[in-house]
């Protein structure tokens, strides 16, 4: 198998083949998507009409003790990052740079995923999901490389992040939406 490279021409520590495979292992049924790369919410609202299912987010966050989170929202849901703190119990959180962002999960930015947690084998990214989004029937996330989307069902979602090692911790973001100005 050739290996997959970014568009830095950096070898991917994961391809989205070998997650497929992985997927396949654990009995995880999922549909897959080829489409134009996207980098935001606002470019992939284009793609998002094509797929069925809730269409996530995904924000890479440190905070100063420079512990990681992974937190999984879908696009509807909300969140005001100066209150998010309180809720997945942290610190001052900031976005994780794109350099933090390869050394612990292996992907670019627009191409943050909840899959990324496969590169994660030290256990220092913590996983948040939005419980309105584990509430619907299908997700959708980019599976390493942000030209592709993948649909699954949430027990499917879990089922892979607990294979990786990790807890899925679910919440309710409803307490951290923006303030009304």
């Amino acid at each position: 198998m050739t290996a997959v490279r970014t568009a830095d021409n950096e070898e991917m520590p994961t391809s989205p083949d070998e997650l497929f495979n992985v997927l396949k292992s654990l009995d995880i049924c999922y549909e897959h998507h080829h489409h134009e790369a996207v980098f935001t919410v606002a470019e992939s609202e284009k793609v998002d009409l094509q797929i069925s299912g809730t269409h996530c987010r995904n924000l890479f966050l440190r905070d100063k003790k420079k512990e990681n989170f992974l937190v999984v929202l879908q696009n509807a849901t909300e969140v005001d990052i100066k209150v998010l703190p309180r809720i997945i119990d942290s610190g001052r959180l900031s976005f994780g740079s794109a350099e933090r962002l390869w050394e612990y999960l292996g992907v670019r930015p627009g191409s943050v995923c909840p899959f990324s947690i496969i590169n994660d084998t030290d256990n220092k990214v913590r996983v948040f999901l939005d419980k309105s989004m584990m509430e619907t029937d299908i997700v959708n996330y980019h599976p390493l490389l942000n030209t592709m989307t993948v649909s699954l069902t949430p027990a499917d979602l879990i089922k892979f992040i607990e294979s990786t090692g990790h807890e899925a911790h679910i919440v309710d973001f409803f307490g951290a939406k923006p303030k009304e100005e």
